[in-house]
């Protein structure tokens, strides 16, 4: 397991933050204005709404009309402006009138461009947004930014439910490429002055894979006393980090959990009634690793809660 090295996970420094958020004209996009109108408040920051018009757009999608003109589109977007700007929230507008084939990589472009602290989207957006989100662009834009980015599923009966985080989860490996993640939970549960649920899963022997998989099967008991000493390596881990968030005023919930690490951060995420999951989006597989093979999108086509992806500092992708 890695060492912290002292590290502290501060509150927002004063800088101008931004938060892009793609709309499409839906009420099911718009899922996200409680989540983006609530973090803009706690983190004062600037909310740039996007939209871009698709090329050969259908008449309606859903029964609902589709934004085909840079008029409407505008229209559209100072609607949604105004009730930022009722709640004090600065808001600035953006409509991409160039018709595109490929709406989700044209979001990409403009988060490229105007490279903001966080890209706000609904899971089930219309168009190119679904493939943005759970296609290979979500990947992309992930390697080619450093801009997290925080996924919403839309609210089951269509209401805008309010944002008040009371308990976030954030799953980590035990190595340094995912304390980024911390990094950015850490200031959100300051704000929201929610727990900071910090869980590790170790695999079985029956769950291990690639490297781990002929010693479990040929050498047991062996590897149960290896995966025995990765449990007790992790909770040492998940101590220090607790100790340290705690020390900068956030409450800690440590866990260390056995098993298959997407149904295992699922359950937990259940069971202790996560509002928002914050993980890293890139691993590597084996004993020390938690997010190895496509966990990250697995867990994000499954939780039925808002999920901030974080990009990792090295380039394996998961």
């Amino acid at each position: 397991m890695a060492t912290n090295e002292n590290k502290s996970y501060p509150e927002a420094n004063n800088k101008s933050i931004k938060y892009l958020v793609p709309l499409d004209g839906s009420g099911m996009a718009e899922s996200v204005i409680p989540v983006v109108e609530s973090l803009a408040k706690s983190c004062g920051a600037t909310v740039i709404l996007l939209h871009v018009i698709e090329k050969k757009a259908p008449a309606t999608v859903h029964g609902e009309r589709h934004l085909t003109e840079e008029a409407e589109a505008d229209r559209y977007l100072n609607s949604i402006s105004a009730i930022f700007r009722f709640s004090g929230v600065a808001v600035e507008n953006h409509v991409h009138a160039n018709k595109e084939g490929d709406v989700a990589a044209s979001i990409v472009q403009h988060a490229e461009e105007m490279n903001p602290d966080l890209v706000i989207m609904c899971t089930h957006g219309r168009g190119g947004l679904k493939g943005f989100l759970f296609g290979s662009i979500a990947q992309q834009a992930l390697q080619k930014g450093t801009w997290p980015i925080l996924l919403v599923p839309p609210s089951a009966d269509g209401k805008r439910a309010a944002f008040k985080p009371a308990r976030i989860l954030v799953p980590l490996d035990g190595t340094h490429r995912h304390e980024p993640a911390l990094a950015q939970a850490f200031p959100i549960a300051y704000a929201y002055k929610a727990e900071m649920h910090l869980v590790m899963v170790i695999p079985t022997a029956a769950r291990l894979s690639g490297e781990g998989s002929v010693p479990g099967k040929f050498m047991p008991r062996t590897m149960k006393v290896v995966l025995d000493l990765a449990e007790q390596g992790a909770n040492d881990y998940l101590r220090q980090i607790a100790g340290e968030c705690q020390s900068e005023g956030v409450n800690i919930v440590t866990s260390v959990l056995r098993g298959d690490a997407v149904p295992k951060v699922l359950d937990h995420a259940v069971e202790i009634a996560a509002d928002l999951i914050v993980m890293a989006s890139h691993g590597k597989s084996g004993l020390n690793a938690f997010l190895s093979g496509s966990t990250a999108a697995r867990i994000a086509g499954k939780a039925a809660r808002p999920l901030l992806l974080v990009r990792t500092s090295d380039t394996e992708k998961s």
